[in-house]
Order: C-alpha cells, then structure tokens, then sequence
C-alpha cells in the first residue's frame, strides 16, 4: 500500500505534466492560426507586386532617358564654349597681363584647354587655328611681362649695403643678416608665376636667357659701383673706406672709416718708391692710387661671393632645379671675367714694377693674394656645379699672383745682392756710372736707403707671412734648398749664419722656416751690399760709422717688431752677431783716435830725470807732442762733428766711451808735463784743459754744436 504522502507527491507530478502539455497545445494552436494570417498577408503582397513593378520599371526608363539629355544638353554647352573662347578671352589677351596675372593665367588656361579640344576632334578646323594664334601672343606677353618685370624692379645693389652685408658677417657684434631684396615680394610672386607657366605650359626656356641677362647685368653693375664709390670716396676725403675683411676691421660710409689688411704698416709701401736698385726717385701720389685700387679689389671680391650667393638664392625661386646650375654659371661670368680680368692686369703690372725694380707696387699683390686665398673656400661653395672652366678661374689668378709674388721676392733678394759681388767686365763698365759713388753715398755716414727702404719691405711682410711663406713653398724653392745665399764667410764678416729647411710639407710652419730663411737671405746680401758701399769712404773712420749705423738700424728695427723673432727661427745667433758687430765697428772707429791719443801715450813719451835741464831736443819733443795733439783733436772734432749718428743712446755711449779715453790720456800728459818749463809760451801748446777736451768730444756727431 503506497504511502499517502507519496501519493500526494505522484499526484501533484501528474498535474504539472498536465497542465505544461495544456499549454503546448495552447501554443501550438496560436501558432497555426499566425501562419494562417501570414500566408493571408503573402497573398496580398504577390498581388500588389504584380500591380506596381510594371509602372516602377516604366518610371526607371524615363529617368534614364532625362539625365542622357541632360548630358547631352551639358556636353553640348562644354563644345560650344570651346568656340567662344578665342572672343571670351581676346581682350584680355590683348591687353595683357600687367596688373591682373591672375585673371590673365585664367584666360591663358581656357584657351590651351581649347587648343588641346580642337586637337583631338577637330585637327582641321579654322578654330584651332584661332586659339593657337591667341595662345602664342599669350605667351609672348608671359614673356614680355617677365622681361618687363625684370628690367623695371632690378636694381644695383648700392655701395653702402654692400659694405653692410660684407662688414655683417665679420663683426662679432652684428648677428642680424644684412637682408638683399633683389626684387619687391609682390613681384618676385608675379615673376616665379610667369616663369613655372612657362616651363609647365610654354614650353618655353628662352627666359632664362632674360633672367640670367638681366641679373648678370645688375651684378656686374653693382660691384663696379663699389669699385667706383672707393675711388670717389678716396679722392673727396683722402682715406678709402675699407673693411678690413680678413682682420675683422670693418665699417662701411655710414661709420668710421676703417683699414684693410695691413693697413696700419701701409705707410712703408709708400717709402719704397723705387725699390731697391739703389735709385730712390719718387713717385708721388701713386701709392695713394695702389692702395685705393687695392682695397677695391680686395672689396669686389668679397662682394661678388656675397652677391653670388644671393643672386643663386633668389634663382633657385624661379628658375627650374635642372637649369639652376647652367643658369647660374652663365649669370656670374661678366662680374668674375671682370675681376679676374682686372687681377691678372694687377699680376701684369707687378711683373712690369719687377722689371724696374719697383716692388712697391708688387707689394700691392700680397694682400690681395692673401684675401684670394681665405676667400677662395666660399669662391668654390658659391660656384659648385658650375663648369670647370669657371670653376678654375680663382685658382688661376690665385697661381698667378703667386707666381709674380716669388718672382718679386728672389728678385728682390737678388736686387739688393747685386753691388756685393765681384764685377764681371759688364758691371765694370755699368760701375762706371755707379749711383754709388761719393755724391750717392750719405756723407755724414748715416743709415742708407737702401738699409730702410730693405727693413721697411720686410717689416711688410710680416702682415703675409703665410702668404709669402706659401709664395716661395709654391716655387720649389724647399726642394731647391731656400737658405741665406750670402757668401761662406765667418761670423766676424756677417751677422748672420747659413740655414736652410728641410721641410717637405706646405705647412705653416714649413711657411715660417722658409720666410725666415728668405728673411735671412736677404740680411745676408744687405750687409755685403752695405760692406760694398761702406769701401766708397777713403776715411776708414766714417766706413765704420756708416756700418755701425746701418747695423744698428737693422738690429733696432728687428727688436721692434716680430722680425727678430721669425729670424731666429732659423737663426737663433742673429741678435748677438749682429751686436758684436756694432762693437766691432765701434772698436773701429775708436782706433782713428790713436793718431791724437799716441801723440801723448805714455808708452811714446822719453823719460826726463827730475830737477835736469831739458835739452832742446827734448824741449822740442814735448812741442810736437802737445802740437800734434792739439791738432788732432782739432781735426777730428772738425771733421766727426759733421759725422751723425741717429740713435742717441748709441751717440751718447760712443761720446762716453771717447771721452774716457782722451780725457785720461790727456790728463796724464798734462799732469807729468804740465809743470815741466819746456816752454816760453805754454798757452801755445797747453790750450786745452782736461775739461774742455771732454767738451769737444762731447759735440761730436752734433752739427748744431
């Protein structure tokens, strides 16, 4: 028997299963009655659809049919307008584009839209005709206008800005870039439209040709006028306005005026007006012009790179990159033909100051060499791409001027060496009408010319040691063995010793070595010249003052500047030979004393036996003793008070060291005969005291005394 709560259990089981099968049914039922509504619903749709789709596709086909109208209608209007183009736009054409490109561009690009529509479908047509004509004179007037563009705003770039864009970059306090506006902005915009039109739609590069015509001209200009505003500036105020490029001493008209390189030592060019063949005539004014023509020079030069680089940024705006090069090349060739041009006649007149010994104006090149040359790495950036031919301009002239630089060095060298050698039977008969005879020679024995006009050319190359190290490097003159070419001599003939540089390197150091060795050379030859000339005094006396002199003048003017330094590069004893000749000729002279001195020297008196009567022939020795004192000492100071001696601490040691001598002497004479009566007349013989002995002496070397 089942349990009741059991039962109860099964019972409400069978319930539940009842009353979900219930519900199925119930869903069941209201599903079929949906697909029954739905299939109502199909029914009607199929019957709708057969209805509207004949009048929908009836709708598509007129449609179609209207925008294919349309199109034709529109294509129709696009044909036409071709055939209004050439009187759409003739006017505008006609009157050209000045003042409104842009509408101008416009017109230009419907009537080439035109030209290609006839071209393709109707080859033969009078129309094609038409617009092409009209498409041509366009262009043309593109052309017109860029050249008239061009011309009207082009301007020469004045000499004061200039002188601003080249003092901007050296000066330290000046960082703003000094701006060139070769052309107005508005314009350079119409100018580069016109130019891409052309490349892109003319097919046209004859405006180029005008570009670089145009702008070449204005550049040649521009640096003339620079040229021109240093002569003119020169000639009204007396000092040329110069920047000083490569010492970074700078100004421009609008400020101080300033110095080119080695300004400050120029006024030594002008002392070497007939350089150094021992005829000194003047040649007045000329070395105001040469240093005028040399600041312009060396000026135009740094304008041109300036100028160049602006000119090549300006033609990278509105010429094509693939022309850029070409264009540019042919843009710079009047402005540097010109300035090579004008350097090569520069080289051409030093070889002709060479031929006539003048190397005051040879003297010129070296600046000018040295700005070439520190230019010469911007001269090659600016000229990249350009041809070779261009390209080896600089370095032409810059060999050039080398060149002639070394020829004037050996030259000059050689020049001062000429009088020192042994005559051949030419020289013999060319001594004949030697300049250095008696009336040449400075008769109070005083510095020569020749000693300051060869220490004035050297101290001048102190500003170009490396230039003139680099002149004789170049000539092969390390491989020849550069050395003083004095003669072999000991040290008591010359002041300085052979040297030579076994550098192989163009170094700067190697430079130094070989101008000090030239520098040597050359002191070397001055003092043979000097021993020459100093043999024109029959008076051995004033031979060695004349040597004193110029050996003094020579060592004074060594310390006084850096020469003694670059000397002693190659020669560390220069200073000490040439002191211990000064004191050789100082010994000298001080001998052309013994002819008085020995009158009264001890080691020449008798000896008298004190409180004996002297005989007459010693009464007489004693005479011609004071005698011949007397007027020795009166000669002397007769003749050597016309004697000079420029530095007065030399003339003042020399006095000084006579004097002691004389006075001692003179005083022991008179201290052992003074007393002695060998005499009736003792004023007769005795005339001087000690004292005014000391006085005489002290006048000498004096012609106001």
């Amino acid at each position: 028997m089942i349990p009741p709560q059991e039962a109860s259990a099964r019972r409400r089981e069978i319930e539940d299963k009842l009353k979900q099968e219930e519900e199925t049914l119930s869903f069941i039922r209201d599903s079929l009655e949906k697909s029954d509504q739905l299939t109502k619903n199909m029914s009607r749709l199929m019957k709708l659809e057969n209805s509207i789709i004949p009048v929908h596709k009836q709708t598509e086909n007129l449609q179609r049919l209207q925008e294919n109208v349309e199109k034709t209608l529109s294509c129709l209007d696009h044909v036409i307008s071709y055939y209004h183009v050439a009187s759409d736009t003739e006017k505008i054409i006609r009157e050209g584009p000045t003042g409104r490109l842009e509408e101008y561009l416009g017109s230009m690009a419907k009537i080439q839209k035109a030209v290609e529509y006839f071209q393709d479908n109707s080859p033969d047509s009078p129309e094609l005709n038409k617009v092409k004509l009209l498409f041509e004179r366009g262009k043309e007037s593109l052309e017109s206008e860029f050249r008239s563009l061009m011309t009207r705003h082009s301007k020469v770039v004045s000499p004061v800005l200039i002188l601003d864009l080249i003092s901007g970059e050296d000066d330290l306090e000046v960082q703003e870039e000094v701006p060139l506006e070769h052309l107005p902005e508005s314009v350079l915009q119409d100018v580069v439209r016109i130019s891409r039109w052309l490349v892109e739609y003319g097919r046209n590069q004859d405006f180029m040709n005008v570009y670089y015509q145009i702008r070449s001209s204005q550049l040649d200009r521009s640096i003339k006028g620079l040229k021109e505003h240093f002569r003119k500036s020169s000639s009204s105020s007396g000092v040329p306005y110069s920047p000083a490029i490569p010492n970074k001493r700078k100004d421009t008209p609008t400020k101080k005026p300033v110095k080119r390189p080695g300004h400050e030592h120029d006024f030594r060019v002008k002392h070497l007006s007939e350089a150094l063949n021992d005829k000194h005539g003047p040649l007045a004014g000329r070395d105001d012009v040469l240093d005028v023509e040399t600041d312009a020079y060396i000026h135009c030069i740094s304008a041109f790179v300036r100028l160049a680089q602006s000119e090549y940024q300006l033609l990278t705006d509105v010429i094509p990159e693939h022309h850029q090069k070409k264009t540019f090349d042919s843009l710079i060739q009047d402005a540097l033909d010109g300035l090579m041009l004008e350097g090569e006649n520069i080289v051409a007149a030093a070889r002709k100051a060479i031929i006539r010994h003048d190397f005051s104006a040879v003297l010129t090149v070296f600046p000018i060499l040295r700005h070439l040359k520190q230019t010469k790495p911007e001269f090659d950036q600016v000229l990249q791409g350009t041809a070779a031919s261009t390209k080896n301009k600089l370095p032409s002239l810059i060999t050039s001027m080398e060149t002639v630089g070394a020829k004037a060095l050996e030259d000059f060298a050689d020049n001062i060496k000429v009088l020192s050698l042994p005559p051949t039977a030419t020289q013999a008969a060319h001594r004949a009408n030697d300049p250095d005879k008696e009336y040449n020679m400075p008769k109070d024995g005083t510095v020569h010319e020749l000693t300051s006009n060869a220490i004035l050319f050297l101290q001048q190359l102190l500003d170009f040691q490396e230039t003139a190290g680099a002149m004789l490097a170049s000539q092969g003159e390390a491989r020849e063995g550069l050395c003083c070419h004095c003669p072999h001599r000991s040290n008591r003939t010359s002041p300085l010793t052979e040297t030579s540089s076994s550098a192989t390197s163009y170094s700067s150091e190697f430079s130094r070595r070989l101008l000090s060795t030239y520098i040597c050379k050359v002191l070397g030859n001055l003092q043979l010249n000097l021993l020459s000339k100093s043999k024109v005094y029959e008076d051995p006396a004033l031979s060695a003052i004349f040597l004193h002199n110029n050996y003094n003048y020579i060592l004074k003017a060594l310390e006084k500047s850096e020469l003694i330094q670059l000397v002693a590069v190659t020669q560390k004893t220069a200073e000490r030979s040439y002191r211990e000749h000064i004191e050789q000729q100082i010994q000298t002279y001080q001998r052309s004393w013994l002819k008085v001195t020995d009158y009264i020297a001890e080691k020449n008196l008798p000896v008298f036996q004190p409180g004996v009567k002297l005989r007459d022939k010693e009464r007489q020795m004693i005479k011609e003793r004071f005698k011949g004192f007397n007027d020795g000492l009166e000669e002397l100071c007769k003749i050597q008070k016309a004697w000079a001696i420029p530095d007065t601490e030399q003339r003042d040691k020399i006095r000084q060291a006579q004097k002691n001598i004389v006075k001692e002497t003179y005083g022991a004479f008179l201290h052992r005969f003074g007393s002695v009566p060998f005499t009736k007349n003792p004023e007769k013989y005795m005339k001087y005291r000690v004292e005014q002995v000391g006085d005489m002496i002290d006048r000498l070397f004096d012609t106001s005394a």
